[in-house]
């Protein structure tokens, strides 16, 4: 059974439409339709919100590591805001790998063309139900597996709960709210609560495979020798995620004019494309493969 949900809202305080959807509905209620579930609303970051500012000192979306998450841990250490609250909210969301919380569904936005994308951690059976029923009923909607590592070693705060998934929704830029992209969030959200009635129910056993997208690896940007970026993203990927990105074509756009091509032997489906939040790390853009949950 998946019964008691947290819908969250505000990991990143400049992502507006899970903040939105969660003041929305805790104004208005949790629509009738979801009323056999126990589903908390809860606001992750607040401060972050309040300055309108992705974190405070660190991404809160990355301390909830086994290690960051004990006390005497070396990692436990930092005293950063986001540390602290991450201890707080696992406290109140999990323990980590006993979960009070069946289901933790975390939303964010991207800057990136990457439509309403549902992000799953593994492909266990119940994650593959859930994307299979996501693209039922949500046909436009992308499903990206991020499994290149067990489920309970990723930082997210999404893995507090027994299942956990996140909800990334884009184009929208850094601190403002799109209707298109809002609407695509509460859909999706939507979705994910109507999946587990269904699921409670015993009606997710025969649904149709799904294509679906497998995370491979970060793309930089090229720097020279002072750490200077020397291209930017080329015209004809910028905004095409997941898109295939053919052998040869180009991927960067050099500022002395030349193009920097696609040098893989097989199409890849780029994502995150131009993603603001990863400028200061130069991540141009991830790849991933096309397979079928």
């Amino acid at each position: 059974m998946i019964n008691h949900i947290a819908l969250v809202g505000g990991t990143h305080g400049n992502e507006m439409s899970g903040i939105q959807l969660i003041q929305n509905w805790e104004s208005s209620g949790i629509p009738t339709q979801f009323s056999d579930l126990d589903v908390t609303l809860y606001t992750a970051n607040p401060a972050a919100i309040a300055a309108n500012v992705r974190f405070l000192e660190e991404d809160l979306n990355r301390q909830f590591t086994p290690d960051a998450l004990k006390f005497d841990s070396p990692q436990a250490a930092s005293t950063s805001e986001e540390h602290k609250l991450a201890q707080t909210i696992n406290e109140q969301l999990g323990p980590k790998g006993n979960a009070s919380t069946d289901l933790v569904i975390d939303i964010h936005n991207t800057t990136s063309n990457m439509g309403a994308t549902l992000i799953i951690l593994d492909t266990s059976d119940v994650y593959v139900k859930m994307a299979r029923y996501v693209k039922q009923n949500m046909p436009e909607a992308n499903i990206l597996v991020e499994d290149e590592k067990p489920y309970a070693s990723h930082g997210y705060l999404c893995t507090t709960g027994k299942y956990g998934v996140m909800i990334e929704v884009g184009a929208q830029p850094q601190g403002v709210l799109r209707e298109d992209v809002y609407l695509a969030t509460q859909k999706m959200a939507e979705v994910l609560l109507a999946f587990c009635v269904a699921y409670n129910k015993g009606e997710c056993d025969d649904l149709e495979a799904c294509e679906a997208f497998r995370l491979g690896e970060n793309i930089a940007f090229p720097l020279n020798d002072e750490g200077n970026r020397t291209a930017m993203i080329h015209h004809s990927l910028q905004d095409n995620d997941f898109v295939p990105l053919m052998p040869g074509a180009p991927m960067f756009r050099r500022f002395d004019g030349k193009d920097v091509v696609w040098e893989g032997t097989e199409p890849t489906y780029p994502h995150f494309i131009n993603e603001a939040a990863y400028h200061k790390l130069d991540v141009a853009f991830a790849t991933s493969s096309l397979i079928t949950l």
